[in-house]
């Protein structure tokens, strides 16, 4: 083979690799912008075509949309953004306090504890459902926020403390003894030593449990019930139940507005996330 074929052949195959991959990324687009443009459409023109481009542009969905449940979806997009708020402050404290337990700390049976907290890990949300609506149920605090935030409040998610105890070991115990040398106590390690070394795992926990929570439907479906406790999930969901099917218009238009915190968040924040996460793994 000539030098010369060597080179055809890799443009060849580079070639082909862009074009599958730029079918790919059209396909994977294709929803979220006929989404945005079908929101702009008349009602008459959403499901006429595929094209996802409006010929007769209109903000009236918007308009309608904002107060077609009978409240607005400003009362929808201030519960998700409250709840996320409180669950990524309640994730930080408590995730970042049970991970340097379980990565510095000496205590009865540590590795099972580690342990069975993995294990939760592995069960789905439906498997305690009944379990945690009853105890939230005699505690009162159904159609509230507080089911939905006060477990967060006790390192309720083990894939964070999880995350964050490896990259707390991988922060040299040096760095604690000459703190503790200076008498400082586990507080005072935990503070000043390890929580600045852990802004990557921090920042990671913190794009990640916002985009979740302030997706999330079936539990916010489970303990919330007042219409104006509605979260934007929820408030899209009335939306369907009472426009009945019959104006798309104004649900994909409030679709568009409950995906841009989400969105936002993960465009401003990409680069971080990513560097988080891989700085965790190498850890």
């Amino acid at each position: 083979m000539t030098t010369t074929a060597k080179p055809r052949r890799r443009v060849k195959y580079h070639w082909r690799a862009h074009t599958l991959l730029l079918v790919i990324l059209v396909v994977m687009i294709y929803p979220i912008v006929w989404l945005v443009g079908a929101s702009f459409k008349p009602e008459n023109q959403i499901f006429t075509t595929v094209n996802p481009l409006p010929f007769g542009f209109t903000i009236a969905n918007y308009v309608n949309g904002w107060t077609a449940t009978g409240t607005s979806f400003t009362v929808y997009l201030s519960n998700s953004l409250t709840i996320s708020a409180c669950v990524v402050v309640g994730n930080l404290v408590s995730c970042s306090l049970a991970a340097y337990a379980f990565a510095r700390l000496d205590f009865a049976f540590r590795r099972t504890w580690f342990a069975l907290m993995l294990g939760t890990m592995m069960l789905p949300f439906q498997a305690t459902l009944i379990p945690q609506y009853s105890i939230f149920y005699e505690l009162n605090w159904i159609n509230t926020f507080l089911p939905l935030v006060v477990p967060h409040l006790l390192a309720y998610d083990a894939f964070f403390i999880f995350l964050m105890v490896q990259f707390i070991r991988g922060i040299p115990r040096e760095l604690d003894e000459a703190a503790a040398l200076d008498g400082a106590g586990h507080v005072r390690v935990f503070v000043s030593v390890i929580l600045p070394l852990m802004k990557p795992a921090l920042i990671t926990t913190t794009i990640l449990t916002f985009i979740w929570t302030f997706n999330d439907f079936l539990r916010q479906l489970v303990y919330l019930s007042d219409n104006t406790r509605y979260t934007a999930p929820l408030g899209l969901n009335s939306f369907v139940d009472r426009a009945s099917g019959s104006s798309y218009g104004g649900m994909l238009a409030m679709s568009v507005v409950t995906l841009v915190p989400t969105v936002a968040v993960f465009l401003i924040s990409q680069k971080r996330l990513v560097e988080g996460m891989a700085t965790t793994g190498l850890k």
